[in-house]
């Protein structure tokens, strides 16, 4: 049987760019994958964009840090930041503990949703 974390992973939507998206009617829930988590190693240092931000999708909106790399985070929708996750931002290494629960990184308002990939699409993109 399924655990929860997978479960609720089959729900959400993803970026070729390795981030998972929670739709909630309007407010799209950001994060990076425990794939992209893992490929970066441990997670030092979040910059993300302000609350009230205007992103657009495929653009970059903040930086993940890691011991071995620097990430880009990209905004998987059109819309304006309304809430960021300073969990996060203070405790950097939830994104490694906890990508799909505590490590969110950012919540967007949005009024068009682009396509987005499935969960079997991203995982047969990342090989898993």
């Amino acid at each position: 049987m399924a655990d929860q974390s997978t479960l609720k992973q089959a729900n959400l939507k993803y970026t070729a760019e390795h981030e998972w998206i929670d739709v909630q009617g309007d407010i799209a829930t950001v994060g990076i994958t425990a794939y992209a988590a893992e490929k970066l190693g441990d997670v030092v240092f979040v910059d993300l964009p302000t609350v009230g931000a205007t992103v657009a999708s495929g653009k970059v909106v903040g930086e993940i840090e890691s011991t071995k790399s620097v990430g880009e985070l990209f905004a998987p929708v059109d819309g304006t930041v309304t809430e960021v996750n300073d969990a996060v931002v203070a405790s950097p290494e939830l994104v490694n503990s906890d990508p799909f629960g505590e490590g969110w990184l950012i919540k967007v308002s949005f009024s068009e949703l682009p396509n987005l990939l499935s969960f079997d699409e991203y995982t047969t993109l990342v090989g898993e």
